[in-house]
């Protein structure tokens, strides 16, 4: 990377915590002042930066614009399938991706199990939100305010006897996997099916989608599917790199 080069992009982090001066960008940069104006000067020709009339600089909007186009156009569909495959390939379960659309969750991309049993669930379909392991990791991300307020006016069926039962219960089932990053759902939608869940993080470190592995008890029981969490939460660690553009996984 050119020198001139490395160092105009070591204005953004700066100006991204507040306006700065010319002095200021000069000593963060540690180049003399005419060198830093030349710079600023030339990201704000082209809308990266703008000069205030106090004279200090802040981020233009056209850095702002291509960030929301880039966003916009970033199908996390298309970067997490792959990875979604090879998930199904090593373990031979079924592997979802949902994302949350106003007070609905739904499967947004779905690989099959390989054995002949079946789980009745469908791209498009929207997910149980108070039982399923993807509608816990997407509305535990929520704020405060929008989850008890959400959780309030949603209706909870009793589908098995480990269905989520009321609005109390559910809050402190969210605040639980927002602290351990992580959500099951185990018989609570179907006596006869378990999940395991991880999220999938976008450039802001929230909760864009979530994914989960899912099997009949009569292939694998509970405990077995609960012994594949660190492959599934290595998996939506490597998507949510991949997505938000900060390298491979850990």
């Amino acid at each position: 990377m050119s020198q001139s080069v490395e160092r105009a992009l070591g204005i953004l982090p700066l100006l991204a915590k507040g306006p700065a001066g010319l002095g200021e960008v000069a000593v963060e940069l540690d180049v003399h002042k005419s060198t830093a104006l030349r710079l600023l000067r030339t990201l704000h020709e082209h809308g990266f930066v703008y000069r205030q009339p106090d004279g200090r600089y802040r981020l233009g909007a056209q850095l702002f614009a291509l960030a929301a186009e880039a966003v916009e156009n970033l199908d996390v569909r298309a970067v997490a399938h792959p990875h979604l495959a090879e998930l199904n390939r090593v373990t031979g379960h079924t592997v979802h991706l949902a994302l949350l659309q106003d007070d609905e969750v739904v499967y947004v991309d779905k690989v099959d199990s390989r054995y002949p049993v079946r789980m009745y669930s469908r791209i498009g379909k929207p997910v149980p939100l108070t039982v399923a392991a993807v509608s816990k990791l997407l509305l535990a991300d929520l704020p405060e305010a929008e989850r008890v307020a959400l959780a309030g006016r949603i209706e909870y069926p009793r589908y098995t006897a480990r269905s989520t039962p009321d609005a109390a219960a559910f809050l402190r089932e969210l605040a639980a996997v927002r602290e351990q990053g992580w959500a099951t759902d185990l018989g609570g939608h179907e006596e006869s099916i378990n999940c395991v869940g991880a999220p999938v993080r976008g450039p802001g470190g929230r909760v864009v989608a979530a994914m989960s592995l899912s099997a009949p008890t009569v292939v694998v029981p509970a405990e077995g599917l609960l012994e594949l969490l660190p492959l599934v939460l290595r998996t939506a660690d490597t998507i949510s790199r991949e997505y938000s553009g900060s390298g491979p996984a850990a």
